[in-house]
């Protein structure tokens, strides 16, 4: 199991001074963190953030992913995250002798995961051994950045440049891959988060880390708490106008939609004011983000990740030596197993971020940052400066669904032919349930969903054939109006 971004514990290990009161407690997932947070800001703002110019450990400082069970099951007492899965895996006869998870420092760029921690070789290894005593193959269950970490996997086991396991490891070692709530494409919130440090339901952060956030630190903390977090901005939106549209069009735009979902980052014009001159796509969006960003930040962005599109088998099969490029799958593909069999899972039915409003910051020379989202504009479709389109709440439908429903069927991007398994969840939470019950589908609390952890029990069982597709959204029609195309016949 790889968890997401916020389900993994982060604990203190340095011995220094500043250190030692916080030794072996969480500075991250706990009531440790919101108590730090409350009377030692800067200090917890020193452990929190990498090194800006290595992506590492600050010097004298140290945290580390929590391990195990325990690492993930709560987010605090009382706030479940993988435990309900935990434990209807139990009844199937897992336990800790044939079940692991796999928490990481979601913190670090995935270069850095292998560099500092050996996350990759760890997990290989740990693969290895359970095939090797078992005699069977392995699944693989992630959520959220969780599946964003598997796919690199993928490439990094096989790779020379990486575990040197061969094209045909994970065919030997992996049977299937539950993506559950995936952001392969990203999510357009990530972007507002690093731009100026926005948290309505931010970062794919649950409702308990927002609070602590928001009620201790300003936007520009936050922004820079954010992007010395290089893991954070793997989750930027990838695929540029392709997939999220230019300032007329987007393929998840509606008919009699006011103004489109293309045109991402919208200004107001007159009066004398620094924003940018004209509204921004994604594309020119994360120009503007690394364009007004420290050096050190727009260094770890273009060393650790790649949002661009190939449109050539031969361009894919070019990027399988550029490990920059193994997190985005519209530039690299999916392993050479014909006989790995993925699941992609995902709630659909809960209004998500899609778009915003911009307005230079209330007093611009008290801060750094450039721009700030236009809370007070609420007219239409646009709700205290945000437009809100389809999602799971956190991560946008056109992220979740589009490589499984229709990039994946590419030849391109799936040349062994991996059979692919959609099945969208509709949100229905119970009115008075402020984790919304056994039918959410919001984008952590579908991990308590009743009938995802059914369909997690029979991939688990060995019954994954039997699961039939649903698709109950409108992403095969936007999948179609992505302007990526499958490559003509003998080219």
């Amino acid at each position: 199991m790889v968890p997401g971004v916020i389900s993994t514990g982060l604990e203190s290990w340095g011995t220094g001074n500043v250190s030692r009161p916080y030794f072996r407690r969480r500075l991250w997932g706990s009531w440790t963190m919101m108590r730090a947070l409350l009377s030692d800001k800067e200090v917890w703002k020193q452990h929190i953030m990498l090194d800006k110019k290595t992506g590492l450990d600050p010097p004298g400082l140290k945290l580390r992913a929590a391990q195990g069970f325990d690492a993930t099951d709560f987010f605090i007492t009382g706030y479940w995250i993988w435990s309900k899965i935990f434990e209807n895996l139990a009844s199937l006869g897992y336990d800790p002798t044939n079940a692991f998870t796999a928490a990481y420092d979601w913190r670090l760029s995935y270069e850095n995961l292998e560099v500092r921690d050996q996350y990759f070789t760890r997990l290989k290894n740990h693969i290895e051994m359970a095939h090797q005593v078992s005699g069977r193959k392995v699944v693989l269950a992630s959520h959220s950045m969780g599946s964003q970490v598997t796919f690199y996997f993928f490439h990094w086991v096989a790779s020379e440049l990486g575990g040197k396991g061969g094209d045909d490891w994970v065919d030997r070692h992996v049977e299937a891959w539950i993506n559950i709530s995936g952001c392969m494409l990203g999510a357009v919130k990530d972007t507002a988060a690093l731009l100026s440090g926005e948290m309505r339901d931010t970062a794919q952060l649950n409702a308990f880390a927002v609070y602590g956030l928001e009620r201790f630190l300003n936007k520009e903390e936050r922004a820079e708490i954010f992007r010395a977090m290089p893991g954070i901005s793997s989750m930027l939106p990838i695929g540029g106008e392709a997939i999220w549209g230019n300032l007329t069009w987007a393929p998840d735009d509606k008919p009699g939609q006011a103004h489109s979902f293309g045109s991402f980052l919208n200004f107001r014009t007159g009066g004398n004011w620094t924003t940018p001159k004209k509204n921004l796509t994604v594309a020119t969006a994360l120009d503007y983000l690394l364009d007004t960003s420290d050096d050190w930040y727009r260094d770890q962005m273009l060393r650790s990740y790649s949002q661009g599109v190939a449109h050539t088998r031969a361009e894919v099969e070019a990027n399988e030596l550029q490990p920059h490029k193994w997190v985005n799958p519209l530039e690299t593909r999916l392993p050479l197993a014909p006989n790995l069999k993925i699941f992609c899972f995902y709630g659909v039915g809960k209004p998500t971020e899609r778009a915003y409003y911009y307005r230079p910051p209330d007093f611009p020379h008290q801060t750094k940052l450039n721009i700030t989202i236009d809370t007070g504009l609420t007219i239409g479709d646009i709700d205290h400066g945000v437009v809100m389109g389809e999602g799971d709440g956190t991560v946008n439908l056109i992220s979740t669904g589009y490589m499984c429903s229709k990039g994946w069927r590419m030849k391109r991007y799936n040349p062994a032919g991996s059979k692919i398994t959609v099945i969208e969840m509709p949100h229905q939470p119970e009115r008075f349930n402020p984790r919304g019950g056994p039918n959410s589908a919001d984008h952590v609390d579908i991990l308590g969903r009743q009938t995802l952890n059914e369909l997690l029990l029979r991939v688990a069982a060995g019954k994954g054939d039997e699961i039939e597709e649903s698709v109950i959204s409108n992403i095969r029609q936007y999948a179609d109006n992505v302007k990526i195309y499958e490559e003509e016949m003998g080219l």
